[in-house]
């Protein structure tokens, strides 16, 4: 039997696999696993990383400037760490239960995981720090004019910080997609030609963050992913594979036997998938975001005594707010202590992020 298992877990992991690389989105982006060893742990990966010093003056005297090359191998958690226990029910042998898994867990693949893995890919790149992005709160495109000049900005923008043409990839929703095919015109041709290809994915993938449920806690049985609350829907995406750091590997299905089955008669297959998805600190410019506006909140103040009045503020959900000096008058023998929000205490320059309208109270000390 055990060598029965260790042909069904081999098997199996070649299967899920191939379902991952004809279904999902973003395995085109997967660096290459040549390059990239098992760490200590299952969820760690030992990558290498490369920099190097720029030119020198030659010297005909001196010969060449002394230049350092460092490559190191850094190892790095993975952030993808996710699995789920399915129960089949008894059958004669491995063989006919891995069959009837082989079935699940390839569906699961398709309907569960995958759109999960391209979400929090697409959300993990978007939420990175210094990538480009489209300018103040985002944008909505209303036509197929709006969409091509929004993508002609954002190649631009790749030219000139010296992206290569090479590997780019465009992510788009088939909404804003159509609008370009419309118009079937040379211009826009010309524009879609600058990436190595294109993909259309549906707006339920396509968030500036998500949130995962664990799929234990009250509300989170049924695992997966929604929208998070402090997110906008994403336009489109222009991907340089060389910026990403994106390795993904199946664990081998865990298989328990009915025997050793505490919970039911059956047979029992773990499924465990662990994956990264960052950006290298040095290659930010290989990443470009265009976005939906936030949701936007009213920020206003109430003096709590005080007198004078302060305009009120729009803070937009997934964006930290700053928060203004008070300009209040404060009522006699008291000075500015605080902003108070919820109950919390918040100095001035202080940064929050608001679900909702909101008014900030100032908190009054003994002068």
């Amino acid at each position: 039997m055990p060598n029965n298992i260790a042909l069904f877990q081999k098997t199996m992991t070649g299967v899920l696999d191939e379902v991952y690389k004809q279904s999902s989105l973003t395995s085109v982006l997967d660096g290459n696993p040549d390059l990239v060893r098992e760490g200590a742990n299952a969820n760690e990966l030992i990558i290498p990383k490369m920099d190097m010093d720029g030119l020198g003056d030659y010297d005909r005297n001196s010969g060449y400037v002394d230049g350092d090359v460092t490559l190191t191998n850094e190892t790095v958690k993975c952030n993808f760490d996710r699995g789920r226990m399915f129960d089949v029910d008894v059958m004669d042998d491995l063989e006919t239960a891995g069959t009837a898994y082989g079935r699940l867990a390839g569906e699961f693949m398709r309907t569960k995981v995958i759109p999960e893995m391209d979400a929090f890919r697409f959300a993990s790149y978007a939420g990175a720090s210094g990538i480009s992005k489209v300018s103040g709160n985002g944008a909505t495109l209303a036509d197929g004019a709006a969409v091509l000049a929004a993508l002609r900005a954002a190649s631009n923008k790749m030219d000139e910080d010296e992206v290569p043409y090479e590997d780019r990839y465009l992510y788009i929703t088939p909404t804003l997609d159509g609008m370009i095919a419309d118009l079937d015109t040379t211009k826009s041709k010309e524009v879609m030609n600058r990436f190595a290809a294109k993909f259309l994915v549906p707006q339920t993938r396509f968030y500036t963050a998500i949130e995962r449920y664990d799929g234990s806690s009250d509300g989170e049985t049924a695992g997966g992913y929604v929208k998070a609350v402090y997110s906008a829907d994403i336009n489109f995406m222009i991907l340089h594979r060389a910026a990403l750091i994106q390795f993904s590997k199946h664990i081998a299905p865990k298989v328990v036997l009915p025997e050793a089955n505490q919970k039911s008669d059956g047979y029992r297959f773990g499924y465990r998938h662990v994956a990264i998805a960052e950006v290298y600190e040095n290659k930010v410019a290989g990443i470009y975001l265009h976005h939906k506006p936030y949701t936007a909140y009213t920020v206003t103040y109430g003096a709590n005594g005080g007198t004078g009045t302060m305009a009120a503020g729009t803070a937009y959900a997934g964006l930290a707010f700053t928060l203004p000096a008070c300009t209040f008058t404060p009522p006699e023998g008291k000075v500015f202590s605080a902003w108070s929000i919820g109950g919390e205490s918040f100095d001035p320059g202080d940064t929050h992020v608001f679900t909702a309208d909101t008014t900030v109270t100032a908190v009054w000390a003994d002068a």
